[in-house]
């Protein structure tokens, strides 16, 4: 019986010994592990950070609206315009030189209701057509005689100043020019539309009812 008893105290013996080299570390290393995973993630928190702004301010919209006009593209320009007129005695001829500075732009305050709008993550513009801002675009105190011959009422030489504004508006008010100063425009709104916070914006032009 006594060595039947000294072999059950072997038998748990070795048992604790296996348990103390074995089962007892891979517990502490699990224990460890999930005390490990708590600590890191005690204070943190899962947040869904949306950087794509998707509502506007009316406040932005309004002082947007502030600016008037907006000018995108600057032309100088002269032209040498004359007349003839035809006298029983001879011909009278009137030359002058013109110069003139043509604005090509818009006036915010023609922005249309709903001219800003978010369609899904991108802020879409409309702007109303480019145009000229100044149509007293001829600097009359640089304009100066070139020829002159005779004696010209102030009616002459108003058809004359008209003759001139025309000239310049048909030289300088021509697609390609309208096309530059809508490419200016789009960097710029562009620009501004970032620093507000929009990434995605998208510049239109409602030229339905432009000039031709």
């Amino acid at each position: 019986m006594g060595k039947f008893s000294d072999i059950l105290k072997y038998i748990g013996f070795k048992s604790a010994m296996y348990a103390i080299h074995h089962i007892v570390p891979i517990t502490l290393i699990v224990v460890a592990g999930i005390g490990l995973l708590y600590w890191l993630n005690k204070d943190d928190k899962i947040e869904i950070a949306n950087e794509d702004k998707t509502e506007y301010s009316p406040l932005q919209l309004q002082s947007i609206k502030n600016i008037g006009e907006w000018e995108f593209l600057s032309i100088n320009d002269e032209e040498v315009i004359d007349t003839i007129r035809r006298g029983f005695f001879g011909d009278d001829e009137l030359a002058r030189i013109y110069y003139g500075t043509l604005r090509l732009g818009i006036d915010t305050r023609d922005l249309k209701p709903g001219w800003a709008e978010m369609q899904k993550d991108s802020m879409i513009c409309t702007l109303p057509p480019i145009k000229l801002l100044d149509d007293h675009f001829i600097d009359e105190a640089k304009s100066k005689s070139f020829y002159e011959e005779g004696k010209w009422s102030q009616k002459e030489l108003e058809l004359l100043y008209q003759k001139a504004y025309r000239t310049m508006k048909k030289r300088c008010v021509t697609p390609f020019n309208i096309k530059q100063a809508e490419d200016n425009a789009r960097l710029q709104f562009i620009k501004m539309m970032n620093g507000f916070g929009y990434q995605k914006v998208r510049i239109e032009f409602d030229n339905t009812n432009a000039n031709k």
